[in-house]
C-alpha cells in the first residue's frame, strides 16, 4: 500500500501507458454506490483480456466515501483512491484521475451507477477502429424529463452549434478516450463537459456510441440548473478558442476598427453641428451616453476574454494544476 500527501513524487513515479484501461471515477458523496460499483467493473473486467486499474477521485466527499475508499483501495491491487482536500467540482477531479492514470486507454464513468461498466467492451471496440475519443450516447436516458432531458437536448443541440461537433449527449460521462489525447488537454471550470469540443480542437477523430442508462439508485442528483450560467461562460470560453485562440486579433482588431468608426462618426457629427451651427455639445446627455455605455461594453467584452488566455497561459506555462492532492492510497 502507498500512501502519500506528495502529489508530486507519486504523480512522477508513475509510468504512464503501462496498462491497457485505466477506470477514472469521479466520486463525490456516493458512499452506498461505491461497493456495488467496484463489484460490477471487476466483474466485467475479469471477462476481458485487458490489463486495467480503478482510478477513484474522491471530490471532498462528506459521507464517508473517502473513508471507505481508502479501505477498499489497501485490499484492492487494481483500485486507486486519490482523495482531493476539499470539493473541486466535477472538472479538476477529472483532470486528477487522467493525471494520476496509468492506461494507454482512460475511460470515465459516474459513480453513481447510472453508467454500466457492461458497455467497456463495446466502447473498446469503437476506439480500435481507428478513433481517438469515443462518446457515450444515453440514448433512453432515465431521468426526469423536466428538469433534465429537455433543458440536456437544448444544451447540446446549443453546444453542438456552437463548437461545430455535433452529439446526441455531451454530458454523458462514459466516454473512452486515448490517454495521449486528455493529457493534453488543461481543463478548468466546466470545461469536463466540452471534452468532445476541445479534442476536436487537438484534431482528435470522434464518434458516439448507444450506451446503457440506469435509474439513480442512491443518494441524489449533484446537477440542477444552477449549473446553467457556469456552462455558458465556458461555452463562450470553448467557442472563442475554437475560433480565436491562434489570432485573437481577429477580435480585437474588428473591435478596435469598430471603436474608432464609431469614434470619428461621433465625433465628426458633433464637431459638425458645433461649427456649423454654434451648439454647445459638451453637455449632451448624447455625448457621456455614448461613451461611457461604448467604453464599458469594449473594456468589459476584452477583459473577459483576455483574462481567459492570461489562465491558460498562466496554468499551462508554470504546470500548475487546478486541484490539490491530500492523498494516494494504493495497495
Amino acid at each position: 500500500m502507498t500512501t502519500t500527501s506528495d502529489s508530486l513524487s507519486v504523480k512522477s513515479s508513475m509510468v504512464q501507458g503501462s496498462l491497457d484501461i485505466s477506470l477514472v471515477i469521479p466520486i463525490y458523496n456516493e458512499y452506498e454506490s461505491i461497493p456495488r460499483l467496484l463489484e460490477t467493473i471487476t466483474s466485467v473486467m475479469a471477462t476481458l483480456n485487458f490489463s486495467y486499474e480503478i482510478v477513484c477521485v474522491d471530490d471532498g466527499s462528506t459521507d464517508g466515501s473517502a473513508g471507505l475508499l481508502r479501505e477498499l483501495a489497501t485490499d484492492n491491487s487494481k483500485l486507486s483512491a486519490l482523495l482531493l482536500r476539499r470539493n473541486y467540482g466535477q472538472t479538476a477531479a477529472m483532470a486528477a484521475g487522467f493525471d494520476y492514470s496509468r492506461g494507454k486507454v482512460i475511460i470515465t464513468l459516474d459513480g453513481d451507477l447510472q453508467n454500466d461498466p457492461a458497455d467497456v467492451p463495446k466502447l473498446m471496440a469503437k476506439l480500435n477502429e481507428g478513433y481517438d475519443l469515443v462518446s457515450g450516447w444515453r440514448k433512453h436516458r432515465k431521468d426526469n424529463q423536466v428538469t433534465r432531458l429537455l433543458p440536456s437536448k437544448i444544451a447540446n443541440w446549443v453546444i453542438g452549434r456552437v463548437t461545430g461537433v455535433s452529439l446526441h449527449d455531451y454530458g454523458c460521462s462514459l466516454k473512452a478516450y486515448r490517454a495521449e489525447l486528455v493529457r493534453d488537454m488543461n481543463l478548468y471550470g466546466e470545461l469536463h463537459r466540452f471534452l468532445p469540443a476541445l479534442a476536436f480542437i487537438e484534431g482528435a477523430r470522434i464518434t458516439e456510441l448507444p450506451v446503457n442508462h440506469y435509474a439513480r439508485q442512491f443518494g441524489k442528483s449533484k446537477y440542477g440548473l444552477g449549473r446553467t450560467f457556469r456552462v455558458v461562460m465556458d461555452l463562450l470560453t470553448v467557442y472563442f478558442m475554437k475560433r480565436f485562440l491562434t489570432k485573437p486579433m481577429y477580435v480585437f482588431g474588428l473591435l478596435g476598427i469598430v471603436a474608432m468608426v464609431l469614434g470619428v462618426a461621433v465625433g465628426s457629427y458633433l464637431t459638425f453641428i458645433k461649427f456649423a451651427f454654434g451648439e454647445t455639445i459638451g453637455d449632451r446627455p448624447l455625448l457621456i451616453l455614448s461613451v461611457v455605455l461604448f467604453l464599458t461594453g469594449v473594456q468589459l467584452f476584452c477583459f473577459g476574454l483576455l483574462a481567459e488566455l492570461l489562465m491558460r497561459t498562466y496554468h499551462e506555462s508554470q504546470g500548475r494544476p487546478i486541484y490539490r492532492v491530500r492523498e494516494v492510497v494504493r495497495h
